[in-house]
């Protein structure tokens, strides 16, 4: 591909995204796609050094504003360093979350302005939006009971201590979101056992890659 292509995976707690990240960036490899896997927060050398700051919840008391505004620098560099030459170069990107996540977790549930959150994006991607999202869809109290099965000993996170209520909160935005840019957005069901999600994953990005293809071939033809 001329141009690559840059895929996130969004979802609540425990939705399993890093799992289905690693099986897909295994089948991506054996196709001899080029493959970048990153994060956020984080993914640059400057983004992780904010990643402690906001997961710890250093930033929490100085509110949600101040929270999205860490999020966007780190997201710039993420996007500035790591992201933008790779899909230049013709990799095909997985992330593990972006600007959705944003989207809920500030705007959604911190109750920020609409208005202050685009602004705060628009400056945080300079463009680079998503050829694809692929939204791990679960009911919140199952994604907590993983994720606290997950992290064993280890303290909960600035955002997987919130009430459960809060989580279905953000449940409700991520389908909203998927709802308002079916072009962009794929729900999974990420309830089904992982091989079942990795079924479905695979279809989904195996189409678009597939249809990106076609439509630069037909690009080509037509010049």
């Amino acid at each position: 591909m001329a141009r690559g292509f840059f895929i996130t995976f969004e979802g609540g707690e425990g939705a399993g995204k890093s799992t289905q990240i690693e099986r897909l960036a295994a089948k991506l490899r054996d196709k001899r796609y080029d493959i970048v896997v990153t994060r956020e927060p984080g993914g640059s050398p400057g983004a992780e050094a904010v990643r402690h700051v906001l997961l710890s919840g250093a930033a929490e008391p100085f509110g949600p504003e101040m929270e999205a505004l860490l999020f966007a620098a780190a997201r710039s560099d993420h996007v500035e360093q790591v992201i933008r030459p790779a899909v230049e170069r013709g990799a095909v990107v997985l992330c593990d979350r972006f600007l959705d996540s944003s989207r809920v977790y500030q705007g959604v549930t911190g109750n920020l302005d609409p208005d202050f959150m685009a602004a705060v994006e628009r400056v945080a991607i300079n463009g680079m939006m998503p050829d694809l999202t692929l939204v791990l869809d679960l009911d919140p109290e199952e994604g907590l009971r993983r994720a606290t099965a997950r992290r064993g000993q280890e303290t909960a996170d600035r955002f997987e201590k919130e009430t459960v209520e809060v989580h279905r909160r953000r449940r409700s935005a991520y389908l909203a979101i998927a709802a308002s840019e079916p072009d962009r957005c794929v729900v999974i069901e990420a309830a089904r056992p992982a091989e079942a999600v990795e079924h479905d994953v695979t279809a989904a990005v195996f189409t678009a890659l597939e249809t990106r293809s076609a439509s630069g071939s037909r690009a080509r033809a037509d010049a």
